[in-house]
Protein backbone atom coordinates (compact mmCIF):
# COMPACT_ATOMS: atom_id res chain seq x y z
CA UNK A 1 0.00 0.00 0.00
CA UNK A 2 2.65 2.22 1.13
CA UNK A 3 4.50 1.80 -2.60
CA UNK A 4 1.55 2.42 -4.66
CA UNK A 5 0.80 5.58 -2.65
CA UNK A 6 4.24 6.83 -3.42
CA UNK A 7 3.85 5.58 -6.88
CA UNK A 8 0.72 7.81 -7.18
CA UNK A 9 2.64 11.31 -5.73
CA UNK A 10 5.68 10.57 -7.59
CA UNK A 11 4.07 9.99 -10.94
CA UNK A 12 1.53 11.43 -12.67
CA UNK A 13 0.12 8.93 -14.75
CA UNK A 14 -1.02 7.87 -11.67
CA UNK A 15 -2.95 11.00 -10.35
CA UNK A 16 -6.76 11.29 -10.90
CA UNK A 17 -7.05 13.98 -14.32
CA UNK A 18 -8.42 17.37 -12.77
CA UNK A 19 -12.27 18.24 -13.39
CA UNK A 20 -13.24 21.13 -15.29
CA UNK A 21 -13.21 23.75 -12.06
CA UNK A 22 -9.92 22.55 -11.01
CA UNK A 23 -8.05 22.64 -14.41
CA UNK A 24 -10.07 26.04 -14.85
CA UNK A 25 -8.28 27.13 -11.75
CA UNK A 26 -5.08 25.36 -12.54
CA UNK A 27 -5.08 27.23 -15.67
CA UNK A 28 -6.13 30.55 -14.45
CA UNK A 29 -3.61 30.50 -11.63
CA UNK A 30 -0.80 30.23 -14.34
CA UNK A 31 -2.01 31.94 -17.30
CA UNK A 32 -2.76 35.41 -14.80
CA UNK A 33 0.89 36.20 -14.00
CA UNK A 34 1.85 35.14 -17.02
CA UNK A 35 -0.13 37.37 -18.86
CA UNK A 36 0.44 39.80 -16.49
CA UNK A 37 4.09 39.73 -17.28
CA UNK A 38 3.19 40.05 -21.48
CA UNK A 39 0.79 43.20 -20.60
CA UNK A 40 3.60 44.27 -18.66
CA UNK A 41 5.95 44.02 -21.47
CA UNK A 42 3.91 45.69 -23.76
CA UNK A 43 3.79 48.92 -20.98
CA UNK A 44 7.07 48.70 -21.39
CA UNK A 45 6.96 48.90 -25.11
CA UNK A 46 4.57 51.52 -24.47
CA UNK A 47 7.01 53.47 -22.72
CA UNK A 48 9.44 53.94 -25.40
CA UNK A 49 6.34 54.61 -28.06
CA UNK A 50 4.58 57.60 -25.31
CA UNK A 51 8.26 58.91 -24.96
CA UNK A 52 9.22 59.02 -28.39
CA UNK A 53 5.82 60.37 -29.44
CA UNK A 54 6.55 63.71 -27.91
CA UNK A 55 9.53 64.29 -30.57
CA UNK A 56 7.11 63.94 -33.64
CA UNK A 57 5.55 61.75 -36.26
CA UNK A 58 8.97 61.25 -37.75
CA UNK A 59 10.67 59.64 -34.78
CA UNK A 60 7.82 57.82 -33.93
CA UNK A 61 7.63 56.52 -37.53
CA UNK A 62 11.61 55.82 -37.80
CA UNK A 63 11.17 53.59 -34.56
CA UNK A 64 8.56 51.70 -35.98
CA UNK A 65 10.43 50.60 -38.74
CA UNK A 66 13.21 49.11 -37.00
CA UNK A 67 11.48 47.82 -34.23
CA UNK A 68 8.90 46.47 -36.78
CA UNK A 69 12.35 44.14 -37.76
CA UNK A 70 13.64 43.81 -34.61
CA UNK A 71 10.58 43.14 -32.83
CA UNK A 72 10.19 40.15 -35.26
CA UNK A 73 13.63 38.77 -34.91
CA UNK A 74 13.13 38.98 -31.15
CA UNK A 75 10.23 37.33 -31.05
CA UNK A 76 11.03 34.38 -33.32
CA UNK A 77 14.43 33.79 -31.39
CA UNK A 78 12.53 33.95 -27.98
CA UNK A 79 9.56 31.19 -29.37
CA UNK A 80 12.50 29.35 -31.17
CA UNK A 81 14.62 28.68 -27.28
CA UNK A 82 10.66 29.02 -25.96
CA UNK A 83 10.67 25.38 -27.30
CA UNK A 84 12.65 24.41 -23.33
CA UNK A 85 9.31 25.00 -21.76
CA UNK A 86 7.07 21.53 -23.36
CA UNK A 87 10.61 19.50 -22.80
CA UNK A 88 10.61 21.22 -19.33
CA UNK A 89 6.68 20.38 -18.58
CA UNK A 90 7.04 16.53 -19.86
CA UNK A 91 10.17 15.98 -17.72
CA UNK A 92 7.85 16.85 -14.94
CA UNK A 93 4.87 15.43 -16.12
CA UNK A 94 6.53 12.32 -16.62
CA UNK A 95 6.74 12.24 -12.69
CA UNK A 96 10.46 10.48 -12.90
CA UNK A 97 13.68 12.33 -12.09
CA UNK A 98 13.78 16.18 -13.18
CA UNK A 99 17.20 17.59 -12.41
CA UNK A 100 19.49 16.59 -14.79
CA UNK A 101 16.98 16.55 -17.65
CA UNK A 102 15.42 20.38 -16.69
CA UNK A 103 19.38 21.69 -16.04
CA UNK A 104 20.20 20.48 -19.45
CA UNK A 105 16.89 21.24 -21.41
CA UNK A 106 18.42 25.08 -19.91
CA UNK A 107 21.71 24.91 -20.24
CA UNK A 108 21.19 24.54 -23.85
CA UNK A 109 18.54 26.86 -23.96
CA UNK A 110 20.86 29.75 -23.03
CA UNK A 111 23.70 28.12 -25.35
CA UNK A 112 20.98 28.94 -28.28
CA UNK A 113 19.79 32.23 -27.00
CA UNK A 114 23.14 33.58 -27.42
CA UNK A 115 24.08 32.15 -30.89
CA UNK A 116 20.59 32.65 -32.33
CA UNK A 117 21.40 36.34 -30.63
CA UNK A 118 24.25 37.16 -33.01
CA UNK A 119 22.37 35.80 -35.90
CA UNK A 120 19.99 37.78 -35.02
CA UNK A 121 22.01 41.17 -34.58
CA UNK A 122 23.17 40.48 -38.12
CA UNK A 123 19.91 40.44 -39.49
CA UNK A 124 18.78 43.37 -38.18
CA UNK A 125 21.58 45.45 -39.90
CA UNK A 126 19.79 44.70 -42.99
CA UNK A 127 17.68 47.15 -41.63
CA UNK A 128 18.57 50.05 -44.02
CA UNK A 129 18.75 48.61 -47.34
CA UNK A 130 14.82 47.11 -46.46
CA UNK A 131 14.20 50.51 -46.03
CA UNK A 132 15.47 51.76 -49.33
CA UNK A 133 13.98 48.76 -50.75
CA UNK A 134 10.27 49.43 -49.55
CA UNK A 135 10.77 53.17 -51.11
CA UNK A 136 10.59 55.27 -47.32
CA UNK A 137 11.34 58.64 -46.90
CA UNK A 138 15.21 59.68 -46.63
CA UNK A 139 14.92 61.32 -43.27
CA UNK A 140 13.03 58.55 -41.94
CA UNK A 141 15.63 56.12 -43.37
CA UNK A 142 17.89 57.98 -41.39
CA UNK A 143 16.61 58.02 -38.08
CA UNK A 144 15.66 54.28 -37.91
CA UNK A 145 19.25 53.57 -38.74
CA UNK A 146 20.60 55.42 -36.09
CA UNK A 147 18.14 53.79 -33.45
CA UNK A 148 18.56 50.41 -35.01
CA UNK A 149 22.21 50.45 -34.73
CA UNK A 150 21.91 51.28 -30.81
CA UNK A 151 18.53 49.07 -29.98
CA UNK A 152 20.51 45.43 -31.41
CA UNK A 153 22.77 45.59 -28.39
CA UNK A 154 19.78 44.64 -26.39
CA UNK A 155 19.13 41.82 -28.08
CA UNK A 156 20.90 38.65 -26.72
CA UNK A 157 20.36 39.77 -22.79
CA UNK A 158 16.51 39.63 -23.66
CA UNK A 159 17.14 36.34 -24.99
CA UNK A 160 18.55 35.07 -21.87
CA UNK A 161 15.74 36.34 -20.18
CA UNK A 162 13.41 34.92 -22.15
CA UNK A 163 14.54 31.34 -21.30
CA UNK A 164 14.98 31.74 -17.80
CA UNK A 165 11.44 33.00 -17.52
CA UNK A 166 10.23 30.31 -19.31
CA UNK A 167 12.34 28.13 -16.87
CA UNK A 168 10.87 29.90 -13.33
CA UNK A 169 7.49 29.57 -15.13
CA UNK A 170 7.11 26.34 -15.97
CA UNK A 171 8.93 25.10 -12.58
CA UNK A 172 5.77 26.95 -10.67
CA UNK A 173 7.09 30.98 -10.34
CA UNK A 174 5.09 32.47 -12.86
CA UNK A 175 5.31 35.37 -10.55
CA UNK A 176 8.42 35.73 -10.70
CA UNK A 177 7.90 36.65 -14.66
CA UNK A 178 5.36 39.66 -13.46
CA UNK A 179 7.58 41.35 -10.62
CA UNK A 180 10.46 41.36 -12.92
CA UNK A 181 9.14 42.66 -16.03
CA UNK A 182 7.49 45.41 -13.71
CA UNK A 183 10.57 46.46 -12.49
CA UNK A 184 11.57 46.99 -15.78
CA UNK A 185 8.81 49.26 -16.91
CA UNK A 186 10.18 51.58 -13.65
CA UNK A 187 13.51 51.25 -15.02
CA UNK A 188 12.74 51.84 -19.07
CA UNK A 189 10.91 55.08 -18.06
CA UNK A 190 13.57 56.37 -15.75
CA UNK A 191 16.08 55.47 -18.67
CA UNK A 192 13.78 57.21 -20.97
CA UNK A 193 13.22 60.08 -19.61
CA UNK A 194 16.80 61.16 -18.72
CA UNK A 195 18.34 59.80 -21.62
CA UNK A 196 15.64 61.21 -24.55
CA UNK A 197 14.94 64.30 -23.17
CA UNK A 198 18.31 65.35 -21.27
CA UNK A 199 16.78 65.10 -17.59
CA UNK A 200 18.91 64.05 -14.23
CA UNK A 201 22.14 65.39 -15.62
CA UNK A 202 22.23 62.90 -18.49
CA UNK A 203 22.71 63.88 -22.06
CA UNK A 204 19.88 64.67 -24.45
CA UNK A 205 20.30 61.63 -26.95
CA UNK A 206 16.70 62.41 -28.53
CA UNK A 207 15.95 59.32 -30.41
CA UNK A 208 18.63 57.07 -29.72
CA UNK A 209 18.30 57.84 -25.69
CA UNK A 210 15.39 55.44 -25.94
CA UNK A 211 17.48 52.81 -28.06
CA UNK A 212 20.40 53.25 -24.91
CA UNK A 213 17.15 52.82 -22.35
CA UNK A 214 16.23 49.72 -24.17
CA UNK A 215 19.07 48.22 -23.71
CA UNK A 216 19.73 48.80 -19.97
CA UNK A 217 16.32 47.35 -19.59
CA UNK A 218 17.38 44.54 -20.87
CA UNK A 219 20.26 43.90 -18.78
CA UNK A 220 18.70 44.81 -15.13
CA UNK A 221 15.84 42.12 -16.23
CA UNK A 222 18.49 39.24 -17.22
CA UNK A 223 20.32 40.29 -14.21
CA UNK A 224 17.31 40.42 -11.64
CA UNK A 225 16.19 36.92 -12.91
CA UNK A 226 19.83 35.53 -12.20
CA UNK A 227 19.10 36.75 -8.94
CA UNK A 228 15.97 35.09 -8.10
CA UNK A 229 16.60 31.68 -9.64
CA UNK A 230 20.17 32.13 -7.24
CA UNK A 231 17.76 32.93 -4.00
CA UNK A 232 14.72 30.94 -4.80
CA UNK A 233 15.57 27.35 -3.05
CA UNK A 234 13.46 25.08 -5.48
CA UNK A 235 14.94 27.00 -8.37
CA UNK A 236 18.38 27.09 -7.69
CA UNK A 237 18.30 23.61 -6.37
CA UNK A 238 18.53 22.99 -10.66
CA UNK A 239 21.68 24.59 -11.24
CA UNK A 240 20.82 25.72 -14.30
CA UNK A 241 24.25 27.73 -14.24
CA UNK A 242 26.39 24.98 -13.38
CA UNK A 243 29.28 23.75 -16.12
CA UNK A 244 27.38 26.12 -18.54
CA UNK A 245 30.16 25.03 -20.62
CA UNK A 246 29.57 21.98 -20.34
CA UNK A 247 26.94 20.44 -24.18
CA UNK A 248 24.48 18.14 -24.58
CA UNK A 249 24.10 17.86 -28.50
CA UNK A 250 21.04 15.36 -28.34
CA UNK A 251 19.38 18.35 -26.13
CA UNK A 252 20.14 20.99 -28.14
CA UNK A 253 19.23 19.60 -31.35
CA UNK A 254 15.55 18.47 -29.75
CA UNK A 255 15.10 22.04 -28.40
CA UNK A 256 15.78 23.11 -32.26
CA UNK A 257 13.70 20.53 -33.70
CA UNK A 258 10.62 21.41 -32.00
CA UNK A 259 11.73 25.29 -32.07
CA UNK A 260 12.52 26.30 -35.41
CA UNK A 261 8.79 25.78 -36.12
CA UNK A 262 7.69 27.70 -33.27
CA UNK A 263 9.98 30.51 -34.63
CA UNK A 264 8.98 30.76 -37.89
CA UNK A 265 5.49 30.04 -37.34
CA UNK A 266 5.81 33.52 -35.22
CA UNK A 267 8.06 35.08 -37.42
CA UNK A 268 5.41 34.22 -39.77
CA UNK A 269 2.92 36.18 -38.01
CA UNK A 270 5.12 39.22 -36.64
CA UNK A 271 6.11 38.72 -40.35
CA UNK A 272 2.90 40.12 -41.60
CA UNK A 273 2.68 43.26 -39.36
CA UNK A 274 5.98 44.03 -39.73
CA UNK A 275 5.68 43.82 -43.21
CA UNK A 276 2.06 45.95 -42.54
CA UNK A 277 4.35 48.62 -41.08
CA UNK A 278 6.70 48.80 -44.61
CA UNK A 279 3.15 48.83 -46.81
CA UNK A 280 1.89 51.93 -44.39
CA UNK A 281 5.07 53.35 -44.65
CA UNK A 282 4.16 53.73 -48.02
CA UNK A 283 0.81 56.19 -47.75
CA UNK A 284 2.92 58.58 -45.47
CA UNK A 285 4.01 59.51 -42.04
CA UNK A 286 0.63 59.91 -40.24
CA UNK A 287 -0.62 56.56 -41.80
CA UNK A 288 2.10 55.08 -40.20
CA UNK A 289 2.44 56.61 -36.96
CA UNK A 290 -1.95 55.87 -36.27
CA UNK A 291 -1.23 52.30 -37.34
CA UNK A 292 1.47 52.26 -34.81
CA UNK A 293 -1.17 53.46 -32.44
CA UNK A 294 -3.59 51.17 -33.02
CA UNK A 295 -1.23 48.20 -33.13
CA UNK A 296 -0.01 48.93 -30.04
CA UNK A 297 -3.09 48.55 -28.79
CA UNK A 298 -4.09 45.41 -30.38
CA UNK A 299 -0.95 44.35 -29.62
CA UNK A 300 -1.29 44.67 -25.79
CA UNK A 301 -4.65 42.73 -25.67
CA UNK A 302 -3.46 40.25 -27.27
CA UNK A 303 -1.03 39.59 -24.75
CA UNK A 304 -3.42 38.15 -22.04
CA UNK A 305 -4.54 34.86 -24.61
CA UNK A 306 -0.71 34.84 -25.25
CA UNK A 307 -0.55 34.26 -21.87
CA UNK A 308 -3.30 31.62 -21.71
CA UNK A 309 -1.41 30.36 -24.66
CA UNK A 310 2.11 29.83 -22.83
CA UNK A 311 0.23 28.69 -19.97
CA UNK A 312 -2.02 25.90 -22.39
CA UNK A 313 1.80 25.31 -23.51
CA UNK A 314 2.72 23.96 -19.84
CA UNK A 315 -0.46 22.40 -18.50
CA UNK A 316 -0.95 20.37 -22.06
CA UNK A 317 2.66 19.42 -21.88
CA UNK A 318 1.94 18.66 -18.42
CA UNK A 319 -0.71 16.11 -19.45
CA UNK A 320 1.35 14.82 -22.47
CA UNK A 321 4.41 13.96 -20.34
CA UNK A 322 1.66 11.93 -18.11
CA UNK A 323 0.01 10.31 -21.22
CA UNK A 324 -3.37 11.25 -19.97
CA UNK A 325 -5.27 12.59 -23.23
CA UNK A 326 -7.90 13.62 -20.88
CA UNK A 327 -5.89 16.32 -18.90
CA UNK A 328 -4.81 17.13 -22.48
CA UNK A 329 -8.32 17.86 -23.69
CA UNK A 330 -9.50 19.78 -20.67
CA UNK A 331 -6.70 21.83 -20.46
CA UNK A 332 -6.89 23.37 -23.90
CA UNK A 333 -10.50 23.73 -24.19
CA UNK A 334 -10.43 25.70 -21.03
CA UNK A 335 -7.66 27.91 -21.87
CA UNK A 336 -10.14 28.63 -25.71
CA UNK A 337 -12.56 29.48 -23.11
CA UNK A 338 -10.48 31.97 -21.25
CA UNK A 339 -9.24 33.51 -24.29
CA UNK A 340 -12.40 33.68 -26.01
CA UNK A 341 -13.89 35.22 -22.94
CA UNK A 342 -11.45 38.18 -22.59
CA UNK A 343 -10.95 38.92 -26.13
CA UNK A 344 -14.52 39.59 -26.75
CA UNK A 345 -14.54 42.28 -23.55
CA UNK A 346 -11.34 43.78 -25.80
CA UNK A 347 -12.72 43.82 -28.58
CA UNK A 348 -16.12 45.57 -27.01
CA UNK A 349 -14.03 48.84 -25.44
CA UNK A 350 -12.14 48.88 -28.80
CA UNK A 351 -15.70 49.76 -30.42
CA UNK A 352 -17.26 51.93 -27.65
CA UNK A 353 -14.25 53.84 -26.32
CA UNK A 354 -11.49 54.29 -28.82
CA UNK A 355 -10.87 57.76 -27.35
CA UNK A 356 -9.78 56.26 -23.99
CA UNK A 357 -7.71 53.90 -25.30
CA UNK A 358 -5.95 56.35 -27.71
CA UNK A 359 -5.24 58.65 -24.66
CA UNK A 360 -3.07 56.01 -23.59
CA UNK A 361 -0.31 56.66 -26.00
CA UNK A 362 -1.17 60.57 -27.44
CA UNK A 363 -3.58 63.29 -27.03
CA UNK A 364 -6.54 62.60 -29.10
CA UNK A 365 -7.85 65.88 -28.45
CA UNK A 366 -4.48 67.67 -29.33
CA UNK A 367 -4.72 69.34 -33.43
CA UNK A 368 -1.24 68.24 -33.98
CA UNK A 369 -2.18 64.79 -33.42
CA UNK A 370 -5.59 65.32 -35.99
CA UNK A 371 -4.13 63.02 -39.01
CA UNK A 372 -3.14 60.41 -36.48
CA UNK A 373 -5.88 59.89 -34.62
CA UNK A 374 -8.01 60.01 -37.30
CA UNK A 375 -6.14 57.20 -39.04
CA UNK A 376 -5.97 55.02 -35.57
CA UNK A 377 -9.50 54.96 -34.94
CA UNK A 378 -10.59 53.64 -38.59
CA UNK A 379 -8.06 50.59 -37.57
CA UNK A 380 -9.09 50.72 -34.35
CA UNK A 381 -12.36 49.28 -35.61
CA UNK A 382 -10.61 46.13 -37.16
CA UNK A 383 -8.65 45.91 -34.58
CA UNK A 384 -11.51 45.05 -32.53
CA UNK A 385 -12.84 42.44 -35.59
CA UNK A 386 -9.97 40.54 -35.20
CA UNK A 387 -9.26 40.01 -31.38
CA UNK A 388 -11.28 36.85 -31.12
CA UNK A 389 -10.28 35.01 -33.67
CA UNK A 390 -6.26 36.11 -32.80
CA UNK A 391 -7.00 35.10 -29.00
CA UNK A 392 -8.65 31.97 -30.95
CA UNK A 393 -4.95 31.17 -32.82
CA UNK A 394 -2.58 31.79 -30.32
CA UNK A 395 -4.08 29.31 -27.61
CA UNK A 396 -4.72 26.68 -30.52
CA UNK A 397 -1.00 26.96 -30.95
CA UNK A 398 0.18 26.84 -27.74
CA UNK A 399 -2.05 23.35 -26.78
CA UNK A 400 -0.40 22.28 -29.93
CA UNK A 401 2.97 23.13 -28.83
CA UNK A 402 2.52 20.84 -25.39
CA UNK A 403 1.73 18.57 -27.62
CA UNK A 404 5.33 18.81 -29.33
CA UNK A 405 3.50 19.27 -32.43
CA UNK A 406 5.09 22.41 -34.33
CA UNK A 407 5.47 21.77 -37.94
CA UNK A 408 2.29 21.42 -39.14
CA UNK A 409 1.00 24.42 -37.50
CA UNK A 410 4.02 26.10 -38.96
CA UNK A 411 2.69 25.60 -42.52
CA UNK A 412 -0.82 26.46 -41.45
CA UNK A 413 0.46 29.65 -40.36
CA UNK A 414 2.93 30.34 -43.25
CA UNK A 415 -0.14 29.75 -45.48
CA UNK A 416 -3.01 31.90 -43.87
CA UNK A 417 -0.20 34.88 -42.81
CA UNK A 418 1.48 34.98 -46.23
CA UNK A 419 -1.19 34.11 -48.67
CA UNK A 420 -4.92 35.20 -47.68
CA UNK A 421 -3.65 37.50 -45.39
CA UNK A 422 -0.52 39.82 -46.66
CA UNK A 423 -2.12 39.12 -50.29
CA UNK A 424 -5.47 40.61 -49.52
CA UNK A 425 -3.55 43.64 -47.91
CA UNK A 426 -1.35 44.48 -50.86
CA UNK A 427 -4.25 43.88 -52.72
CA UNK A 428 -6.90 46.26 -51.33
CA UNK A 429 -3.80 48.43 -49.97
CA UNK A 430 -2.46 49.80 -53.03
CA UNK A 431 -5.40 48.42 -55.94
CA UNK A 432 -8.10 50.04 -54.24
CA UNK A 433 -8.93 53.41 -52.81
CA UNK A 434 -9.28 51.82 -49.34
CA UNK A 435 -4.86 52.04 -48.32
CA UNK A 436 -4.29 51.53 -45.27
CA UNK A 437 -8.04 50.28 -44.11
CA UNK A 438 -7.17 47.17 -46.73
CA UNK A 439 -3.79 46.25 -45.58
CA UNK A 440 -5.53 45.97 -42.16
CA UNK A 441 -8.86 43.90 -43.49
CA UNK A 442 -5.62 41.68 -45.01
CA UNK A 443 -4.32 41.01 -41.61
CA UNK A 444 -7.95 40.31 -40.05
CA UNK A 445 -8.48 37.43 -42.13
CA UNK A 446 -5.01 35.75 -42.70
CA UNK A 447 -5.43 35.75 -38.38
CA UNK A 448 -9.00 34.10 -38.80
CA UNK A 449 -7.59 31.26 -41.06
CA UNK A 450 -4.95 30.64 -39.12
CA UNK A 451 -7.70 30.24 -36.20
CA UNK A 452 -10.02 27.80 -37.98
CA UNK A 453 -7.33 25.62 -39.25
CA UNK A 454 -5.38 25.27 -35.67
CA UNK A 455 -8.58 24.81 -34.12
CA UNK A 456 -9.25 22.02 -37.01
CA UNK A 457 -5.76 20.51 -36.28
CA UNK A 458 -6.53 20.58 -32.42
CA UNK A 459 -9.70 19.32 -32.28
CA UNK A 460 -8.44 16.45 -34.57
CA UNK A 461 -5.45 15.63 -32.12
CA UNK A 462 -5.99 11.87 -31.57
CA UNK A 463 -6.76 11.22 -34.81
CA UNK A 464 -3.91 12.43 -35.81
CA UNK A 465 -2.08 10.76 -33.33
CA UNK A 466 -0.85 13.33 -31.72
CA UNK A 467 -1.34 12.36 -27.77
CA UNK A 468 -0.28 9.56 -26.20
CA UNK A 469 -2.64 7.00 -24.17
CA UNK A 470 -1.26 5.93 -20.61
CA UNK A 471 0.68 2.46 -20.18
CA UNK A 472 -0.91 -0.40 -19.01
CA UNK A 473 -1.05 0.02 -15.02
CA UNK A 474 -0.41 -2.42 -12.74
CA UNK A 475 -3.29 -4.14 -10.72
Amino acid sequence: MKKDAHQTRSNPALRATPTWGQEFRATLSLAAPLAAANLLQMLTYAVDVIFIARLGDEPLAASALAVSLFGLILWAMTSLTGAVAPLIAEAVGAGGPTLRPVRRSVRMALWLAVITGVIGMGICLLLEPIMHLTGQQSQIIALARDYNFIIIFSLIPMLLAGVLRNFVSTLGRPIFATAITGLGIFVNAFANYALIFGNFGAPELGLKGAAVATIITAFVVLGTYILAIRLDPKLHRYRIFGRLWSPDWDRFWQIIRIGVPIGLTVTAEAGIFGAAAFLMGRFGASELAGHTVALQLAALAFQVPFGVGQAVTIRVGYFYGARDPVGVKRAGWVALAISTAFMTCTASAMVIAPYTLLSIYVDPYAAKNAALVGFALQYLVLAAAFQLVDGVQAVSAGALRGLQDTRAPMWIAIFSYWVPGIGLSIGLGFFTPLEGTGVWIGLATGLTFAAILLTWRWMARERLGLVRSAPNLPE
